[in-house]
């Protein structure tokens, strides 16, 4: 029998435990190992602050559904690996594994510029989205300045352009939409880059956007510290902020970064070829965030990254479990896809409005891209929400 360790358990590292279990059957063991039981539809945790989500909607038990399809399920942190040895070292003791996938999801770099982790809030966690509910609600008795943004070297600029849209929203529900000034800042060369080089269309719908919710921008700029009153921007400009919301960079796990043998990047992301093996060693395997992605543009003068959403974390955990099962079999064939040429699948929430955005590949060059606003309703996000809960929650992991 074969065995597999997965490290992580969310988009990727559900994906494709339950994809090698369902194709390897009774000759492949899978073991999953993840700090938390729960999975999370992280995309939704926008809408937490404003009450439109709570945690219990967006979460459920994975360590039941692993059980009922045959999956291991270990709670615990795991610490280091050592892939001479086949050896997985946890705080549970040590794992022995035939192939290795890492699917660990980010490690936040608050520590990206002074003051980030102390003064910024950051949506991207739930505990960061329960601590920014909360101060929005104290917020609200004495508004004033806001700024919203991505700080440099980011790459989740997307769920920040939904934070804004939504802030918007609620500042109006709220009724105190004239008494702020709100601001966007971004590392991008320009509004709805993305990290992916853009869309066809989308720099002139974000500013018709901007200007129509009177939104303050500023792109190609970073934080060079953030105040509890304020935050200053590399450009040596200053605005004042009585509430700030930044997307900090994300860096790779300290699984990663304690094991040297693996050759991280510089990051902490694990060097992989287009069919998601590590260059180094050919049991070992990586998806989701854990991947280093070599982006084919130039930044800017600010750095910024591509973004590592949920739909590319889905589908590099099923190219993962085809290629370990092709390989158990002895097959030299391995199933290949570049991280770019993924398609693009995305529904950028704004505030009960929404904007569907599809291209055949992530990267560039493309075939297909298109942009289309919907600014009656959010249906499509809704949608997509409830269709990935319930084909999660039910381990149909084979659905796209």
């Amino acid at each position: 029998m074969t065995t597999t360790v997965v490290i992580g358990g969310n988009f990727a590292g559900m994906t494709a435990a339950l994809e090698i279990k369902r194709k390897g059957k009774k000759d492949h063991k899978v073991i999953v190992i993840d700090k938390s039981p729960l999975f999370l539809f992280i995309p939704s945790l926008i809408w937490v602050p404003f009450g439109r989500r709570q945690m219990k909607d967006i979460s459920f038990r994975k360590d039941e559904i692993f059980r009922k399809k045959g999956v291991e399920f270990v709670q615990t942190e795991a610490l280091s690996v050592d892939p001479a040895h086949n050896i997985v070292k946890t705080k549970n003791g040590d794992f022995a594994y035939d192939h290795l996938v890492i699917a660990t999801g980010p490690k936040v770099d608050y520590e990206v510029a002074p003051g980030v982790r102390e003064h910024a809030y950051y949506i991207g966690t739930p505990k960061g989205a329960m601590k920014t509910k909360k101060a929005l609600e104290e917020f609200k008795k004495n508004p004033g300045p806001v700024v919203i943004g991505a700080t440099q070297s980011a790459g989740c600029m997307g769920a920040a352009y939904e934070f804004l849209f939504n802030i918007e929203k609620w500042l109006r529900e709220e009724k105190i939409r004239k008494k702020v000034d709100l601001y966007w800042i971004t590392p991008e060369t320009y509004l709805g880059h993305f990290g992916i080089d853009g869309m066809p269309g989308g720099e002139t719908m974000l500013k018709s956007f901007m200007k129509m919710f009177n939104i303050h921008y500023r792109t190609e700029v970073g934080v060079s510290e953030v105040y509890k009153d304020g935050i200053k921007l590399t450009s040596g400009e200053v605005l004042p902020s009585s509430f700030t919301m930044l997307m900090p960079p994300f860096v790779g796990v300290d699984f990663v970064t304690n094991s040297p043998a693996l050759n991280p990047t510089s990051n902490g992301y694990l060097p992989v070829g287009e069919d998601y093996r590590h260059q180094d060693w050919p049991n070992v395997w990586a998806a989701g965030i854990a991947v280093q992605v070599d982006l084919p543009f130039k930044p800017g003068k600010v750095p910024f990254s591509g973004p590592k959403t949920g739909y590319p974390s889905d589908e590099t955990g099923k190219i993962v479990a085809e290629n370990i099962i092709r390989v158990t079999k002895g097959k030299t064939k391995l199933r290949k896809k570049a991280w770019g040429k993924i398609p693009g699948i995305c529904v950028m929430d704004a505030g009960k409005k929404e904007v569907i955005i599809l291209s055949d590949h992530l990267f560039k060059p493309r075939k297909f891209a298109i942009m289309i606003p919907n600014i009656f309703y959010d249906f499509s996000k809704v949608l997509f929400e409830k269709y990935f809960m319930w084909k999660t929650r039910n381990g149909y992991s084979q659905l796209p």
